[in-house]
């Protein structure tokens, strides 16, 4: 009894260990969830959830003004509503991603439900964007093997964060999500920063479209240069 428990005790943990993967860099290195680029010097910027009518235009705009190219980890049901604006992302030769086809915990779905969402996701960016996506973010940052693997089987490389603003939040003001960027910055940290408010507090881009100068100053008082996630 105590070996088939040990045995059901160490089977859960394996599945959930990737969850811990934020946390840790040994268990991401373990899982292949990338968090860091190999750039020792460098910094990328990534924002999830969109595309957002009103917050990814304003982020790009941000962006070209401050000569910056980031990663965008889009979810499915938006870039059916907002093609156009994937359709621009992509244009401005900016990475795009994918973060599901429904913002949901995915280690508490099915493989199947799993494999269905990511597919779902990946013809809907192909589709408004004309571009296969290479790289994938579960959402909330939270997965388990059936979840890596069913990325891994569609061709997608699981991408974590190092930091992130906390832009998602009703408080997140410009000069706390500056602050939470790039406080104590290092090289070669993969930034986390939303487009959209569809999962957020509304309008909670705002703060992120303000804070990026800032960050970007950070980083080059850093000594630090932005690197393109690819």
């Amino acid at each position: 009894m105590r070996t088939r428990l040990g045995a059901a005790l160490a089977a859960a943990g394996f599945w959930t260990l990737p969850t811990l993967a934020l946390a840790s860099k040994e268990v991401a290195h373990l899982f292949g969830l990338q968090t860091h680029l190999e750039d020792a010097r460098g910094v990328a910027l990534t924002f999830d959830d969109g595309p957002h009518p009103q917050g990814t235009p304003a982020i790009l705009d941000t962006l070209t003004q401050l000569g910056l190219r980031a990663a965008f980890f889009l979810t499915g049901e938006q870039v059916l509503r907002y093609p156009e604006v994937a359709r621009e992302i992509a244009a401005c030769g900016h990475t795009i991603g994918v973060h599901g086809h429904r913002h949901r915990l995915l280690t508490l779905r099915t493989p199947r439900a799993t494999a269905t969402d990511l597919r779902l996701a990946c013809a809907a960016i192909e589709d408004a964007a004309g571009s296969t996506p290479g790289l994938y973010r579960p959402p909330y940052g939270v997965a388990n093997p059936a979840v890596l693997l069913a990325a891994r089987r569609a061709g997608l490389r699981p991408v974590l964060w190092a930091r992130w603003g906390r832009d998602w939040e009703r408080r997140a003001s410009a000069a706390s999500v500056a602050a939470n960027a790039s406080r104590g910055l290092r090289g070669g940290e993969i930034l986390l920063l939303h487009d959209a408010d569809h999962y957020a507090a509304t309008g909670s881009w705002r703060a992120t479209v303000a804070a990026l100068p800032e960050i970007a100053k950070a980083v080059a008082d850093a000594g630090l240069t932005f690197r393109a996630l690819r």
